[in-house]
């Protein structure tokens, strides 16, 4: 099974974490991200696994190490100008060897069945299968409509309330088989949501949706970051944590490395990263410490990120909605 990971974006919206560091390569409970997501597609039975990133190639080689550890072959490429959602992935399944093709999107966190996924769209038959997720509020998403047996039908763009009963949008996640590519020949940028999906659609291939309840969330801010930690520390995102991890009962974490002084307070959700340490009577209320990360003496850190080795001087308050760097990065 092979797998493309979509991660061509420059991660402005989580600057300045990602002034320095890749996006997939951003630490996400005390690991990138992207090995947290390599080990779930590996646990699905992935063995290759292309990632399309747009900047700082060289920093993925941690990927590619982890990828030996479990069986993936780790390749990183490089768009050479941006193709859009679809033209890298149209590119890679020309040499896919005919066999089916799981997509999804390098920040979006989701602990969907892969398994469950591909074996629907394999008893489907499908050309394309779309995992969906359902919204209150269909006002600010594509809306997809599907048969009970999930064909489906039509795309809505933003359908205003009531013009719909369907609740379910495009979670970003695909098994494609290796001709949904064959109506659009060339070599340029192509959009799945804007030409592939609405062009298969209309030239008759069978398209399936496949709603899941399973967490599904952008990670692409600060705050959408921080709120990705909460859903994993209090249960309600099954994600990858190191063993080296300890996620105790009150929805709280540390590195086995890390160092709390007497009196250091955490309270949920908060994790402490390998290295980081919190200073006595130090205070971390919501906070994200990253590696290497300090928290000085009688501080207090509310709603907020530490990136790597980031240091809060003494008594010193930050936040809330802060994201501190070193070096200022």
């Amino acid at each position: 099974m092979r797998a493309v990971v979509l991660a061509g974006g420059g991660g402005t919206r989580l600057r300045p974490l990602t002034n320095r560091i890749p996006k997939p390569m951003v630490e996400f409970m005390g690991q990138p991200y992207a090995i947290g997501l390599l080990q779930r597609l590996a646990a699905a039975g992935v063995t290759r696994m292309d990632l399309l990133v747009g900047q700082l190639a060289d920093q993925f080689s941690a990927l590619v190490t982890a990828g030996h550890r479990l069986g993936v072959e780790v390749e990183i490429l490089t768009e050479e100008r941006p193709l859009d959602t679809a033209g890298a992935a149209r590119r890679l399944l020309r040499g896919s060897g005919g066999s089916d093709v799981i997509v999804c999107n390098g920040d979006v966190l989701t602990d969907i069945d892969y398994t469950d996924l591909v074996a629907r769209h394999r008893a489907a038959g499908a050309t394309a299968t779309l995992a969906l997720t359902r919204v209150d509020d269909t006002s600010s998403f594509g809306v997809i409509e599907c048969t009970p047996d999930g064909r489906i039908e039509r795309f809505i763009e933003k359908p205003p309330p009531g013009t719909t009963t369907a609740d379910t949008i495009n979670a970003g996640t695909y098994v494609l088989d290796a001709t949904a590519f064959a109506p659009f020949p060339g070599d340029g940028p192509l959009s799945f949501e804007r030409t592939v999906f609405p062009g298969l659609l209309d030239a008759g291939a069978a398209l399936h949706g496949a709603p899941y309840d399973a967490h599904w969330q952008d990670l692409g801010t600060p705050q959408r970051f921080r709120d990705g930690h909460r859903a994993v520390l209090d249960g309600r995102c099954a994600w990858p944590v190191p063993p080296t991890i300890e996620v105790r009962d009150d929805a709280t974490a540390v590195h086995e490395t890390a160092t709390l002084a007497d009196g250091a307070q955490l309270t949920a959700p908060t994790i402490v990263g390998a290295g980081a340490r919190v200073g006595r009577d130090a205070r971390c209320d919501g906070a994200i410490v990253q590696a290497g990360a300090t928290v000085g003496v009688a501080a207090t850190v509310t709603d907020s990120i530490l990136g790597p080795s980031a240091h809060v001087a003494d008594h010193n308050t930050v936040g809330p909605d802060a994201v501190i760097v070193a070096d200022d990065r």
